[in-house]
C-alpha cells in the first residue's frame, strides 16, 4: 500500500497496464488496494477508475497488436507444432472464429469480468482483426465497469486495511498455482479430434 501511495495515479497507470500485459498480475489487488487508498482520503475514486481503465486498454492492445501482426491464417503451423500444448486443433480456432466474427464485441465486454482470461482474449480479437476502436470500446466499458467495482469494494473496507494486506499476497499464490494445475490436467487430458 505504501509503495502504491508513493507512485500515486502513474503507478496505479502502470500496474493496471502490466496487470494487462504481464498476466496474472491480479487487478482485484491494484485497484482494491487503491480503493482503500481513496478511502483513506489519499485517491479520488472516479480517478481511480479513470486511471485503471486508460491503464487496462493500453495494456490489452499490446496483446491484440500482436495478435493482428499474427493474423489468422499464420496462426495455423503455430496450432500444427504447438497444439497438443496449447490443447486446442485448427477445427477448434476455425469455430473460434465463426463466433467470434459473430459475437466478439460482446464477449470482449463480458471478459472484463472474468478473473481468467481477460487478457487473453485481446490475442483473438487482434487475430481476428477486430477493428481498433470497436476493441478500445468494448474493453473500456467492461473494464471501467469492472474498475469501478473493485474500487468501491476497497473503498468499503477502507478500515480493514491490515487485514486485507495480510490477504493479498495468499489470494495471488493460489490464483497462480490453480492456473497451472488447470493447464497441467488440460494437457494431460487432451485427446487431439483426428486421434
Amino acid at each position: 500500500m505504501g509503495a502504491m501511495l508513493a507512485w500515486g495515479y502513474w503507478g496505479i497507470f502502470l500496474l493496471m497496464v502490466l496487470e494487462n500485459v504481464i498476466p496474472p498480475v491480479p487487478s482485484e489487488a491494484i485497484m482494491g488496494i487503491a480503493g482503500i487508498g481513496a478511502a483513506k482520503g489519499h485517491f479520488d475514486p472516479a480517478l481511480l477508475v479513470l486511471v485503471g481503465t486508460l491503464g487496462t486498454v493500453l495494456g490489452n492492445l499490446f496483446w491484440w497488436e500482436i495478435g493482428r501482426r499474427l493474423g489468422y491464417e499464420r496462426l495455423r503451423p503455430f496450432v500444427a507444432r504447438w497444439g497438443r500444448w496449447l490443447t486446442v486443433e485448427w477445427h477448434d480456432v476455425e469455430r473460434f472464429k465463426g463466433y467470434f466474427d459473430r459475437w466478439g464485441g460482446p464477449t470482449i465486454f463480458v471478459f472484463r469480468f472474468m478473473p481468467f482470461g481477460r487478457t487473453i482474449i485481446s490475442l483473438p480479437a487482434g487475430l481476428m482483426h477486430m477493428p481498433f476502436w470497436r476493441f478500445c470500446a468494448y474493453t473500456a466499458a467492461g473494464s471501467a465497469i469492472w474498475n469501478a467495482a473493485l474500487v468501491g469494494v476497497g473503498y468499503g473496507l477502507g478500515a480493514a486495511v491490515a487485514e486485507i494486506d495480510r490477504f493479498v499476497t495468499p489470494a495471488i499464490v493460489i490464483g497462480v498455482v490453480a492456473m497451472l494445475i488447470f493447464y497441467v490436467w488440460r494437457v494431460l487430458t487432451w485427446k487431439p479430434r483426428r486421434a
